[in-house]
C-alpha cells in the first residue's frame, strides 16, 4: 500500500483478510451480499484505521464521528470492521451472520449492534439520515457552544456515509442532498461507491445520468477518485480526497470512488452474481489464493494483525481522554448549557405546564398543535422542526426563531443555528432526516405536512418505528374536512395504514385540550408518533361537562357517560367526537342512553391492561357504533360482531366540510339512527 497513508504489512494483511472475511460468511450462511463487502474493505479500513474520531470503548462518546453505511446489504464491510476495531463483534459473530439472534443481522440494526449509528437497508435513506445528523451537529453546536466558531466546537464532528449506485438512484436521496447542498453541511463527507453493478447487472441499463455534475448542481464539492490499473482501489487518491473533504467549511463533498466489485475473485469480479448470492467454494478458494492467503483456511484472522487493528482502541481512548478534559473545562465554564446537556442525556423533559383551551370557541386541533408547538419551545431549546413547505398551514413555525440556513445565507430572518427548518416540497426525505437527527441524539424534532402526503414518507416513518426513534409527525388536513381541494388532498385510508405500522402511536386527538395533553405525552414516551390534526374548527368540550382530557393519555376513555345505564357505545376521534356527543344527545331525547368514547390513539389502548380496557369497552355493551372519516379497517375488532363502522369507503370529493361530512353520513342524526337500527 502507498506510503503517503503509512500502511504497514499489518495494514496490508488485514485489509486482505477482511476481504476474504467477507466471503467466507457469505459462504457459511449461503446468502448475502459479498461483493461490495470485498471491493469496499479497503475503504471501510480507511476510514476506521486513519479517519474517524471514534472510541470502540465507548460508541455513544459524544465528540465521535458517525458512520453510515448507507448500502446496508453490504452489512459485513461494517461487521468486519466493528471486529477489526474492537467494538464487541468477535469471530464467531461473523461465523454466524444472518442467523437467529446474532449480532450480524443481514442489514445493520440500530440498537441491535454497537457501532451502528442507524438501521439501513431500504437504500436512499441512510445518506438522507447522515444529512439530519449532520444538520442536527450544527443546531447542537448553536445550543451549546454558538461563540465557538463552526467546526472547531466541542460538539463538531464529521458525518462519513459509504453509499452506493442505488442510493443514488433512491429519489430520497436527491432530495436530501439537494438540501445538504443548501445548506452547506460541510461537515458531511459521501464516498459513493460506483461500481456500475446492481442485482440486475450493469447499471446503465437504468442509470447513465452525470452523477458528479448532479452533485455540482447540488452545491457540493465533488472529488473523483479512479481504480487502480488492476482494478484495485486507489487508496492514495481515495485518502487525499477525505483529507480535502474534511477540511471543507463551504459543502458538503461527494468522493466519486471507481471500484470494481468482488475484486479480485477471477471470476465473480465486476459481475451481478457476486452483489447477492455466495461466491461458490472453489471461487472463494481462488479469491484467497489472489490475496496470497491459505485456500484451505476459513475465518482466518491472525493475532498479530488483530492486535494491529485494534490499537484503533487506544488512540480512540486517548482522544476521548482529551476530549473529556475539555469537556470539563467548558462545564465549568458554561454551568447552564451542562446543566441542559445533562438533562437532555437523561431523558428528562422541564416541568411542563401546556396551554389550555377554555370551551366556547371552536378551535382546529392543527391550530391547537401550533399553540402548544410555542409553548413547549419556550421552555425547550433542544426542540426544532419545520415543514414541507406547509409551515402556515400545518402550524409548525416556532414563532420568533430563525430560520435554519447556512451563514452565508442572504434569506430573511437566517440563522446557522435556527430552530425553524425549511425541508421544502421533499416529504420523503424530510422523514429520513428528522430520523437523522433523533439519532443524533441531543434534540427533539418535529416536522408536517398533509396527511394525504405522508404516503410519500412512508418508508421513513416505517423506520422510525422500527428504530424507535423519538421523532413527531405534525400530519395535517386529515380527512375530507379539509374541504374544497378535494379527494387528490383528502385522506381515506391514511389513518388505517399509518395503524399498520408496528410501534408507531397514530394520534387523532378530538379538540384542542386533547391535543395539549397528547403532544406531551407523546414527548414523554420518547417512541414515535404521528399527530392527525383538522383543518377545520372544532368545538373545544367542557371539561366540567365531559371527563378530564388528560385521560387521553391512556388511547382511549369514557368522555361522556349516559345519565341512566348505558345501551350502547359511540367511539369516534378526532373531529367526529363532538357529532358523537350531538348523537347522544339526540338519543337521549328517545330514551336511548349511549357512552361516548374518544379514542384518541388506539395504540395506547392496547396497551392498557384488560380491566381497564374492560371499564371503558364492556363486553355486555355489544351496541357498538365507530364513527371515523376514514375506512373502517381498524375499528371491525373494536365493534365487534354486532356493532357497525360509520366510516368513508371511497374517496372524497370537492366541496365544503359541512357539506361533505352531511353527504357521507357524519351527523349526529346518522349516528343516532345506526345506534337505532341496531338496538
Amino acid at each position: 500500500m502507498p506510503d503517503t497513508i503509512g500502511y504497514t504489512e499489518n495494514d496490508d494483511r488485514a485489509i486482505a483478510y477482511a476481504r476474504a472475511l467477507a466471503a467466507d460468511a457469505v459462504q457459511k450462511v449461503g446468502n448475502g451480499h459479498p461483493g461490495t463487502a470485498m471491493a469496499l474493505a479497503p475503504v471501510a479500513y480507511l476510514l476506521f484505521q486513519k479517519h474517524l474520531r471514534h472510541n470502540p470503548a465507548d460508541p455513544s462518546w459524544l465528540g465521535r464521528d458517525r458512520f453510515i453505511l448507507s448500502c446496508g446489504h453490504s452489512s459485513l464491510t461494517l461487521y468486519i470492521q466493528l471486529f477489526l476495531s474492537g467494538y464487541g463483534v468477535e469471530m464467531k459473530d461473523l461465523q454466524s451472520f444472518r442467523t437467529w439472534g446474532a449480532l450480524t443481522p443481514g442489514h445493520p440494526e440500530f440498537g441491535h449492534t454497537a457501532g451502528v449509528e442507524t438501521t439501513t437497508g431500504p437504500l436512499g435513506q441512510g445518506l438522507a439520515n447522515g444529512v439530519g445528523m449532520a444538520m442536527a451537529a450544527r443546531y447542537t453546536h448553536g445550543l451549546l457552544e454558538p461563540e465557538t466558531p463552526l467546526s472547531q466546537g466541542l460538539f463538531d464532528h464529521h458525518v462519513y456515509v459509504l453509499c452506493s449506485d442505488g442510493d443514488l438512484q433512491e429519489g430520497v436521496s436527491a432530495e436530501a442532498s439537494s438540501l445538504a447542498g443548501t445548506q452547506e453541511l460541510a461537515n458531511l463527507v459521501v464516498i459513493y461507491d460506483d461500481n456500475r453493478i446492481s442485482i440486475e447487472g450493469d447499471t446503465h441499463v437504468a442509470f447513465t445520468e452525470d452523477v458528479s455534475a448532479r452533485y455540482r448542481s447540488y452545491g457540493w464539492d465533488v472529488y473523483e477518485v479512479d481504480q487502480l490499473a488492476d482494478g484495485n482501489v486507489d487508496l492514495a487518491t481515495l485518502n487525499s480526497a477525505i483529507e480535502k473533504a474534511k477540511s471543507s467549511s463551504k459543502a458538503p463533498s461527494l468522493i466519486r470512488l471507481k471500484t470494481v466489485i468482488a475484486w479480485p475473485a477471477p471470476k465473480a469480479r465486476g459481475t451481478a452474481k457476486s452483489h447477492g448470492s455466495a461466491l461458490g467454494t472453489e471461487e472463494v478458494a481462488a479469491t484467497k489464493i489472489a490475496l496470497g492467503l491459505n485456500p484451505e483456511e476459513s475465518f482466518a484472522m491472525p493475532a498479530e494483525v488483530l492486535a494491529h487493528t485494534r490499537n484503533v482502541k487506544e488512540r480512540g481512548a486517548a482522544i476521548c481522554a482529551l476530549w473529556q478534559q475539555n469537556f470539563d473545562k467548558w462545564s465549568a465554564t458554561h454551568p447552564d448549557r451542562a446543566k441542559l446537556l445533562a438533562r437532555i442525556l437523561s431523558h428528562k423533559l422541564p416541568q411542563l405546564d401546556p396551554p389550555t383551551f377554555p370551551p366556547g370557541k371552536d378551535v382546529s386541533t392543527r391550530k391547537a398543535s401550533g399553540d402548544v408547538i410555542q409553548y413547549l419551545a419556550s421552555v425547550m431549546p433542544e426542540m426544532w422542526g419545520g415543514s414541507a413547505d406547509l409551515a402556515d398551514s400545518n402550524n409548525t413555525t416556532i414563532e420568533g426563531s430563525s430560520s435554519f440556513l447556512p451563514a452565508t445565507s442572504h434569506m430573511k430572518n437566517a440563522s446557522p443555528y435556527g430552530r425553524l427548518i425549511h425541508f421544502g416540497i421533499r416529504e420523503h426525505a424530510m422523514g429520513a432526516i428528522l430520523n437523522g437527527m433523533a439519532l443524533h441524539g441531543l434534540t427533539r424534532s418535529f416536522a408536517g405536512t398533509f396527511l394525504v402526503f405522508s404516503d410519500y414518507m412512508r418508508g421513513a416513518v416505517r423506520l422510525s418505528a422500527l428504530m424507535n426513534l423519538p421523532v413527531t409527525y405534525v400530519w395535517s388536513h386529515d380527512s375530507i374536512g379539509l374541504g374544497e381541494d378535494g379527494p387528490t388532498h383528502q385522506p381515506v385510508e391514511h389513518a388505517a395504514a399509518l395503524r399498520a405500522i408496528p410501534n408507531l402511536a397514530v394520534v387523532r386527538p378530538a379538540d384542542a385540550n386533547e391535543v395539549a395533553i397528547c403532544w406531551i405525552e407523546i414527548l414523554k414516551r420518547r417512541g414515535p408518533a404521528g399527530l392527525l390534526l383538522t383543518r377545520q374548527n372544532v368545538p373545544v368540550f367542557d371539561r366540567n361537562q365531559c371527563a378530564p382530557a388528560s385521560n387521553s393519555v391512556r388511547g382511549a376513555y369514557v368522555l361522556s357517560e349516559s345519565a341512566s345505564p348505558a345501551q350502547g357505545i359511540i367511539i369516534a376521534t378526532g373531529s367526529e367526537v363532538h357529532l358523537a356527543l350531538e348523537a347522544q344527545d339526540l338519543l337521549a331525547t328517545e330514551g336511548i342512553a349511549v357512552r361516548v368514547v374518544s379514542a384518541p390513539c388506539l395504540e395506547w389502548f392496547e396497551e392498557q391492561d384488560d380491566a381497564y380496557r374492560e371499564s371503558v369497552l364492556p363486553r355486555h355493551l355489544r351496541v357498538r357504533v365507530s364513527v371515523e372519516a376514514g375506512v373502517a379497517q381498524n375499528w371491525h375488532r373494536y365493534v365487534g360482531d354486532q356493532g357497525s363502522c360509520i366510516s368513508l369507503e371511497h374517496f372524497g370529493a370537492s366541496a365544503s366540510a359541512p357539506e361533505l361530512f352531511e353527504k357521507f353520513g357524519f351527523s349526529a342524526a346518522n349516528i343516532a339512527t345506526r345506534v337505532k337500527s341496531l338496538l
